[in-house]
């Protein structure tokens, strides 16, 4: 008798749990009725083989980072920038440098001095001698992918040269303003370890990076294997492209075709208003750090083959997207409390859509 209670308690949990798999996923999933523009099946597959052709292609160098790889390309797509931050020589720059090598597209470094100029980043109006006019001579920023190496340890007003670029791709030198061509992504590097000489990143720059990831050190496996692959020869060296720079363009256009349900929007503010008001956060995130979750979340649905995001891709990106963003109370410092710790309480108490009735 008691073994079929628990029977019959068993299958109707499961029926309980499949009702409600059954209605997120309704309510998540686009209205096909209606007038959603979502991308068709053709688009998602052919998505999934050009970003899985660039991770891969990536990989051929890196080895053992697939999931910081993966985050940089999503960056791309969802018309983000990154900040790689970590010790020296574990590839900050040489993910940078990989990436640009497999799409066809243009590339540009910039090595940050305490000497560097604004002008030397943005490009400058010179005086033409033979036609008696000014012409203007294109910085670096210029391009479809731009490293910054050590931003940090350029001055403030030299940091400040990259915040028009990177919110609003124009650049504006002399009173006119030139647009910048897409795709457009400046991948910033940094040495947390090393302050001497460095001026911090503000807020406001910090603000208008997307994602701030970190390499680490690689696995054992991984780093013989690297010894074995980098021993006597780069494997850079031998890196070809795989795709062109307007299969990002279109890959960014289907990202955005992405549908991300109301209750998932609510889900993202209610987020942010945790950071908000978490007694330990003393700044919390911006309201352009949630409209960067939606974009990264639309794109990592799309990797997975979904025309919906979901909770889960939002979980994907959350640390990455918010890490940077948060500062945290000295008090709080403290006690050793960290931003990612905050996160991932926030991730735990925030109700995931569909989950709210039962709570």
């Amino acid at each position: 008798m008691l073994c079929a209670l628990c029977s019959l308690l068993s299958r109707k949990r499961k029926t309980e749990n499949e009702n409600l798999n059954s209605g997120i996923l309704t309510t998540l999933h686009p209205d096909r009725k209606g007038n959603n523009l979502s991308p068709t099946p053709d688009d998602l597959a052919w998505f999934d083989d050009r970003f899985t052709a660039v991770t891969e292609n990536i990989e051929k160098v890196i080895q053992g980072k697939k999931s910081t790889i993966a985050l940089v390309v999503v960056s791309l797509i969802s018309e983000g920038h990154v900040l790689i931050e970590d010790v020296p020589g574990v590839g900050k720059t040489l993910l940078a440098k990989s990436l640009a090598r497999s799409i066809d597209c243009t590339f540009q470094r910039i090595q940050f001095t305490p000497d560097l100029l604004p002008s030397d980043v943005t490009g400058v109006s010179v005086w033409d001698r033979e036609h008696g006019t000014f012409t203007f001579r294109a910085g670096p920023v210029f391009t479809n992918v731009l490293l910054g190496d050590e931003i940090n340890r350029a001055s403030p007003k030299t940091q400040a040269a990259l915040l028009e670029a990177m919110e609003e791709r124009q650049i504006t030198v002399d009173g006119q303003t030139r647009v910048l061509d897409p795709p457009f992504i400046v991948i910033a590097t940094q040495n947390p370890i090393e302050h001497e000489g460095t001026y911090p990143l503000p807020e406001a720059q910090l603000d208008r990076f997307m994602m701030r990831v970190t390499m680490g050190y690689p696995e054992r496996e991984k780093e013989l294997e690297m010894l074995d692959m980098h021993g006597t020869r780069s494997s850079f060296e031998d890196l070809k492209s795989v795709i062109h720079a307007e299969d990002i363009v279109r890959m960014t256009s289907i990202s955005a075709q992405i549908h991300v349900a109301d209750v998932l929007k609510h889900y993202l503010i209610d987020i942010a208003e945790a950071t908000r008001t978490h007694p330990d956060i003393l700044l919390g995130a911006s309201p352009r750090a949630t409209l960067f979750l939606q974009r990264s979340a639309r794109t990592t649905a799309a990797t997975d083959g979904r025309d919906y995001a979901s909770p889960d891709d939002v979980k994907q990106v959350l640390g990455p997207v918010l890490n940077h963003r948060l500062i945290v109370r000295p008090e709080a410092q403290m006690r050793g409390v960290t931003a990612d710790m905050v996160i991932s309480e926030i991730m735990a108490a925030v109700p995931v859509p569909g989950t709210r009735a039962a709570n």
